[in-house]
């Protein structure tokens, strides 16, 4: 039987030819098709519409080549995204340092990632770990010149390949932001206010 894809080609196939990716998120060049659009088809045929399926297929696989490009851009400054947001976070506190349970709630990670990434940027000479003296067992992560000089330098090479969304014009960032917004607090990410 032939679908939409070709003759013979189902779901298995379709997933092969996905899962072929590289681990950078990059494939081999470009598909002659839609892998997702003819996924959905395919999926349609067997359990009927889904929009969301593909919706969320989309989004998964933005994700990967989203993250893959900003992991890219600051690589060669030692650092991941992870690593990044928690430099930047830092420099947005007034004093340069915070307490690694106040880095994950607005990072919204859990507190081992959070250790993981302090301590890799300390390794680094990025970041200070220090006793929180408001709190005797709390832990201060603090951002050191060589870290502020690292973000400063990071942030103008992802501001300038605009954080790889370059692709997407300004109104479609926005209204990228307020889609995903509305699924976040949905989600009870946030409180809307």
């Amino acid at each position: 039987m032939s679908t939409p894809g070709g003759p013979g080609e189902g779901p298995g196939e379709v997933e092969r030819a996905r899962s072929g990716r590289q681990d950078s998120g990059k494939n081999n060049g470009p598909l002659p098709f839609d892998p997702i659009e003819r996924a959905a088809e395919l999926w349609a045929l067997r359990w009927g519409e889904s929009t969301s399926m593909l919706a969320v297929t989309s989004l998964m696989r933005a994700h990967q080549l989203v993250l893959a490009e900003v992991d890219s851009i600051v690589k060669p400054y030692g650092l991941t995204f992870a690593r990044y947001e928690a430099l930047v976070l830092l420099t947005f506190s007034r004093t340069g340092s915070l307490p690694l349970s106040k880095i994950g709630e607005r990072l919204q990670v859990h507190p081992t990632s959070v250790t993981n990434i302090i301590d890799r940027l300390a390794k680094s000479g990025l970041v200070l770990r220090k006793p929180n003296p408001a709190d005797g067992r709390g832990i201060l992560a603090e951002i050191t010149e060589d870290g502020r000089v690292v973000v400063e330098k990071a942030t103008a090479d992802l501001t300038a390949r605009e954080f790889g969304l370059g692709a997407l014009g300004t109104d479609l960032h926005h209204s990228l932001f307020a889609t995903l917004r509305e699924l976040r607090l949905a989600a009870g990410d946030f409180q809307a206010g």
